[in-house]
């Protein structure tokens, strides 16, 4: 899998040809929705907070989503593809180390840079995944079963030590996430050090000393 953007079964994908300023319409909309239903969830929100959130009108925003679900599914669509991708990018011919460091610290930069978009993906999850369940049973669960293929032919050669793949794969996502989906507990356990510059640096090179440490080849 790649990351290029494959729309989600049902998903209204717009203009076949959208002109530049639809285009941009459609991606402030998107960005808009993005933060309403991540602070407010699907029942929560609605159109007309994230048409205000966009600064436009409503009529205008309907213009490019006929309703609700549809503005939500394509925000669920657009996460995925930009979180799936350093998945997807690890290279079975690279080194195993450096390969996981690259995907850590890109996992880690997406939870500092897009909370929402983790706690969207998060939410959606715990709601028993209606909207993409069968995306997380089809499409997810191959790039997983493939990566922890790489991952498993690493520790079989020696490269890595022997760790299971698949709940490797695991801890990297709810540790890189856990910043942006716990922030509120994160920030009353850290206070003030939280807004200190080089935060963020310091917490990636925390994780990957703990994480790639345990996975590096014994002896």
């Amino acid at each position: 899998m790649d990351a290029k953007r494959e729309p989600l079964a049902g998903s209204r994908t717009g203009p076949a040809q959208p002109t530049r300023i639809q285009a941009i319409n459609r991606e402030v909309i998107l960005d808009a929705a993005l933060e309403v239903f991540a602070a407010h969830g699907f029942r929560g929100a609605t159109v007309d907070q994230i048409a205000a959130r966009a600064e436009m009108s409503k009529p205008n925003l309907l213009y490019y989503f006929r309703r609700k679900p549809d503005i939500y599914r394509a925000v669920l669509e657009h996460t995925l593809s930009d979180w799936l991708a350093p998945l997807a990018a690890i290279d079975p011919n690279g080194d195993p180390i450096e390969e996981l460091r690259r995907y850590i610290t890109l996992k880690l930069r997406m939870s500092a840079e897009k909370p929402a978009a983790s706690r969207l993906f998060a939410n959606e999850v715990l709601a028993g995944a209606p909207v993409i369940g069968d995306f997380l049973k089809t499409r997810l669960r191959e790039l997983v079963h493939e990566k922890a293929g790489v991952i498993g032919r690493w520790v079989d050669e020696g490269r890595l030590a022997p760790v299971d793949p698949m709940h490797l794969v695991f801890m990297i996502w709810a540790v890189t996430q856990h910043y942006a989906d716990f922030d509120v507990q994160v920030r009353a356990v850290l206070g003030s050090q939280v807004a200190k510059p080089g935060f963020h640096e310091q917490t990636a090179q925390a994780v990957l000393t703990i994480v790639l440490n345990g996975v590096r080849p014994r002896g």
